[in-house]
């Protein structure tokens, strides 16, 4: 089993993650995950806290020479504001006369959209602040940071994950054409905003500018995918062993994703079910990659997920994000200490973080796939689950060779 905690504030020290269930073995390569924490902090749209800090991952344990041992792999990435902040923010209850950074006031007005309001209600918070650090979409850049991690294992067995923006405000891609994964893959990493057609980008940059211009905020959607993915990952044994399901949970825990699709996504629900699902057709018995593909879909609408098992196909997923809850025109609210309405706080923020978004959902689809490679092949190294792999990748070849004759139940 993988699993993944994270700790920190959004101005705090440090963000850290710890990844538990890393096989033993992978040469862990730290300047790949540096360059998908500055890809998340990219895109058109970002605030000012982009300027500032320049995630660097700092490897502080589970790995030793270069290599993973086996043991919990962890990671801080240091907030560079933090010296704006430690008066503010210092964990201890006499702050040294010596802190840095401003004395700021209490946070007292919720924004609406944010967990700042809903956070009070639940742990009995006078200053919303002690909310809104935690909830903030800066605790990301430690799930990036574990999502590369999970690409590299998923790398070992070709698995191989890219993202592309499909919608920013009104203004989107056709969703009757997908976009092929070797586009979507060669988007550059300073790419405004990760959509694949240059002529719907320029609007969507003159969605942004206007949006900014109004200080309003956008939302959109960005698909993710997966290609190389095995068949077989996931169950429909037991409803919380659903592939779809985990990918949809890992998600819509990205804070402001509202909703989840995977393949057609929502579009399946108001068409005929003979425009819906995937034909099943006599394929090829091997690809160029040397996988086995005894059967061909001419369509993938179901995004390579069927009862909740990869089917083979590319894993296409769709995620739905809302605009950001800090506006620089604040909408009303109402100030908790004097329970009269008040304008909204505001705190430095993004008009539109839909392509970091998408980098994030990455990393979220990748901790997925990985931890469902890991529980289907297992193996505690890397030298084993690539065995393991291999070993199916031979049973799976003479189970579907010509001449073999139908496969046994």
């Amino acid at each position: 089993m993988l699993r993944l905690l994270t700790a920190g504030e959004s101005h705090g020290r440090t963000l850290t993650v710890i990844l538990d269930g890393v096989p033993a073995g992978l040469a862990l390569d730290v300047p790949a995950i540096t360059r998908d924490l500055r890809r998340r902090q990219g895109g058109y749209g970002r605030g000012t806290r982009m300027a500032i800090e320049s995630d660097t991952p700092v490897v502080v344990s589970g790995v030793r020479h270069g290599k993973t041992t086996g043991a919990p792999v962890a990671i801080t990435i240091e907030n560079r504001d933090w010296v704006n902040w430690e008066f503010t923010m210092h964990p201890d209850a006499d702050v040294p006369p010596q802190a840095s950074g401003a004395r700021r006031a209490p946070v007292t007005r919720p924004r609406p959209g944010h967990a700042d309001l809903a956070g009070a209600l639940k742990y009995g918070h006078d200053d919303l602040r002690d909310v809104l650090e935690r909830a903030s979409a800066r605790e990301t850049a430690a799930r990036v940071a574990a999502g590369a991690v999970a690409r590299q294992i998923l790398a070992q067995i070709g698995v191989v994950i890219a993202s592309h923006v499909v919608s920013i405000g009104d203004v989107a891609v056709d969703p009757a054409t997908p976009v092929p994964f070797a586009l979507i893959a060669a988007l550059p990493d300073d790419s405004p905003t990760r959509c694949a057609d240059p002529t719907i980008e320029a609007h969507m940059i003159a969605a942004i500018d206007a949006a900014r211009a109004a200080g309003d905020t956008l939302g959109g959607a960005f698909e993710v995918v997966a290609t190389g993915v095995p068949p077989g990952l996931g169950s429909y044994a037991q409803w919380d062993l659903r592939l779809d399901g985990r990918l949809a949970q890992a998600m819509m825990s990205i804070p402001a994703i509202k909703a989840v699709g995977i393949g057609l996504g929502p579009d399946a629900a108001r068409l005929p079910g003979s425009r819906v699902h995937d034909e099943i057709l006599p394929g090829r018995h091997a690809g160029g990659d040397g996988a086995v593909k005894p059967f061909a879909r001419p369509t993938n609408h179901a995004g390579g997920i069927e009862g909740g098992v990869t089917n083979g196909e590319d894993v296409r997923v769709t995620a739905y994000m809302k605009p950001i809850a800090t506006l620089m025109s604040p909408l009303r609210s109402v100030d908790l200490a004097t329970l009269r309405e008040a304008t909204a706080a505001i705190e430095r923020s993004d008009v539109c973080a839909v392509p970091a978004a998408a980098v994030v959902g990455e990393a979220m689809v990748a901790l997925s796939l990985c931890s469902a490679v890991i529980d289907r092949f297992g193996g505690d190294s890397i030298g084993d689950l690539r065995r393991r792999h291999a070993d199916w990748l031979d049973e799976s070849a003479a189970r579907f060779a010509p001449g073999s004759g139908a496969p046994s139940s």
